[in-house]
């Protein structure tokens, strides 16, 4: 197999040849035909997550084929289509597992953080912690909905069911749940980048009843935002455009620092939430909200050995949508 590594943060990966991986009991082997470029990859990658077991793999939004299977897997066969995401293992014992919220478990194991990811012609999983897809969609095209989907559907539902929804960096994440929402019959607003006019256009063009930058006020209150941005001054600046009672929900792992402001930004029973991770069960909501939603992402599509590329773009705000990386050889399109 060959994979895009890194061997110490900061640096640009490394393009290297390895041994196939084994799957062990438990564990499914997959050929990745496609991966997404994850915010999340970029903190790992420029040393804003601590600890990553290194070197790594990163990659966390892997569409592939099952190509072997170790002791004990069950509900897979050779050839499947699958997704493997952020979550890749918990240990099923401390409290957070035991009441629903494997999410908070203290001894997690993260895809392309703590166990090699989808920068990758190859890469195994626990079974446990795979999603079937089906055969509807590009691999290429189902590829953000392993985290900027995920992630983005947790952070919707976070938000509550209020009408009016702020949309904070209008990227993966937000091109994907802008559309859930204006399924469900709410009114998008979008924030991005002052300036931003292409991504102000994009956001108009995914149903956004307005879209303007992040310093500029809404013609209509809030009533939830969803931060995406990992910019930490954006905090005041949702929760004075929300209503009394809203909801401004961080959505990212990591964030600039915030900067002090007035309690009567927070005043008024106005809330304040973070997510973390996600749960297998979001997993199996999502996707099925984003079919029965028709959900479409808009992707760029890069060779594998042009990660550090990709990650340059993410990092500079050169994308629309999300990119994903295509391993030499895998089949962009699914089987129809």
């Amino acid at each position: 197999m060959h994979a895009m590594v890194l061997t110490e943060t900061g640096k640009p990966l490394q393009w290297q040849e390895r041994p196939d991986p084994q799957p062990g009991r438990g564990e499914i082997r997959v050929a990745v035909t496609a991966c997404g470029v994850c915010r999340t990859d970029l903190h790992v990658v420029d040393g804003e997550l601590p600890n990553p077991k290194l070197p790594i793999i990163p990659g966390h939004e892997i569409v592939g084929r099952v190509e072997a299977m170790g002791p004990g897997v069950e509900g897979f066969e050779i050839g499947m289509r699958v997704g493997i995401p952020w979550l890749g293992h918990t240990c099923g014992h401390c409290p957070y597992c035991l009441s629903g919220r494997e999410n908070l478990c203290d001894a997690p194991l993260f895809t392309g953080f703590t166990r090699d990811g989808g920068f990758a012609t190859r890469t195994l999983a626990d079974a446990h912690y795979v999603f079937a897809l089906g055969e509807d969609g590009r691999d290429q095209d189902v590829a953000p909905l392993l985290c900027a989907g995920l992630i983005g559907w947790r952070s919707l539902v976070m938000a509550g069911e209020g009408k009016n929804l702020g949309l904070y960096g209008f990227g993966a994440a937000a091109h994907i749940i802008a559309q859930i929402a204006r399924a469900q019959g709410r009114k998008v607003f979008a924030f991005t980048r002052p300036g931003d006019t292409a991504a102000q256009d994009f956001a108009r063009r995914l149903g956004a009843v307005w879209a303007g930058g992040s310093d500029e006020a809404t013609p209509e209150p809030l009533d939830a935002a969803i931060i995406y941005a990992p910019i930490g001054a954006l905090v005041p600046a949702a929760l004075a455009a929300v209503k009394k009672g809203g909801t401004v929900v961080c959505a990212g792992i990591h964030m600039s620092d915030i900067p002090s402001f007035p309690y009567d930004l927070l005043w008024e029973e106005r809330r304040l939430l973070s997510v973390a991770n996600l749960t297998r069960q979001d997993g199996i909501d999502f996707l099925r909200v984003a079919a029965e939603s028709h959900v479409v992402t808009e992707t760029t599509a890069y060779p594998l050995q042009q990660a550090n590329t990709a990650l340059a773009d993410l990092r500079e705000g050169r994308l629309q949508g999300a990119a994903v990386l295509i391993p030499p050889g895998s089949r962009r399109h699914a089987r129809t």
